[in-house]
């Protein structure tokens, strides 16, 4: 089972981003960067979280939408725009 990056739309994460038992993963999502239970803990607000998430999104966008993984290849049909186009309109 995968999850999906709630930044990106990167649907190949292996742990669910946060759980309200455990909080965040420390999973870093291997498309955007983000790192989950790190970056995002916005002093465990959830409106500040969606936030943040929108806001490192943004910035992701404004970058060029870059693979940010060193260890994880980046995959041979990767389509960024795609991804990020199912987040947001759902």
């Amino acid at each position: 089972m995968t999850y999906i990056c709630p930044v990106c739309g990167y649907p190949g994460l292996y742990e669910e981003p946060r759980t309200e038992t455990t909080g965040g993963s420390d999973e870093i999502c291997p498309s955007c960067g983000i790192q989950f239970g790190f970056d995002d803990e916005a002093g465990g607000d959830p409106a500040r979280r969606h936030e943040v998430y929108c806001e490192w999104r943004q910035s992701w966008i404004a970058s060029g939408m870059p693979w940010r993984s060193i260890g994880i290849q980046q995959p041979a049909n990767w389509d960024p725009t795609a991804q990020v186009r199912k987040i947001i309109n759902n």
